[in-house]
């Protein structure tokens, strides 16, 4: 059995303030964008894939320094800002199964987020989609650090807050308990994981055992 966390929304609270940075720096270089925005629109999906989003859409071309600026300015805010979700490191401690982060964010951010909260030493290793050729809701991520963990796919469980990366789990062909204690979750975050085909979804970190091994029992 591999367990496979997101990151972002999942170990540590960083969605909010994230989407909230990107949409006051597109705002400043002049194409517009609200919290709100970001979040219904890119949530859970690499940077990458954002940006080729917004030039198709709003019809422009970004900055070629555009995601160094953007980092560097996330970076700083993390360092002062970024909590770990509540009752995680327990919840993560208390399942003695191997161990992985995937996740849709490049790897100086991922690394730099589980250094800043404490979470660093919990995992036998840490993914990026920068590592395949499609990030979520496409399966690769999933499947490459399956493979790089000598994990049957069938034998992962994987634990998400975004539609992107439900979908991408179940593409996989993997388990997916959808998470809803993130900052960002709203009261209809639930039946969006739901529809995206999470069968079942926690709001507390402390549910995270009894859900995992009901789901192996299953």
């Amino acid at each position: 059995m591999l367990l496979i966390f997101d990151c972002d929304g999942v170990l540590v609270d960083s969605e909010v303030l994230s989407c909230r940075i990107d949409a006051e720096f597109l705002t400043e270089i002049g194409i517009p964008y609200t919290t709100d925005e970001i979040a219904q629109q890119f949530l859970g999906v690499s940077l990458k894939t954002m940006i080729a989003r917004i030039e198709a859409e709003r019809n422009c071309k970004l900055p070629d320094d555009f995601s160094e600026r953007l980092n560097s300015i996330l970076f700083a805010r993390f360092e002062t800002d970024l909590k770990p979700i509540e009752g995680v490191r327990e919840a993560i401690l208390s399942l003695p199964y191997p161990r992985c982060v995937a996740s849709s964010s490049v790897p100086e951010r991922i690394a730099l987020s589980l250094r800043i909260t404490g979470l660093s030493d919990l995992f036998d290793d840490i993914f990026s989609s920068t590592q395949v050729p499609r990030g979520k809701p496409a399966p690769d991520l999933f499947l490459h650090a399956a493979s790089s963990m000598k994990a049957r796919p069938e034998d992962c469980v994987v634990i998400e807050d975004s539609v992107a990366g439900v979908q991408a789990a179940l593409a996989a062909g993997m388990r997916v308990i959808g998470f809803t204690g993130g900052g960002h979750c709203g009261p209809d975050h639930t039946e969006k994981l739901r529809q995206a085909g999470a069968p079942v979804v926690i709001e507390r970190m402390a549910d995270l055992k009894s859900t995992v091994q009901d789901m192996i029992r299953a």
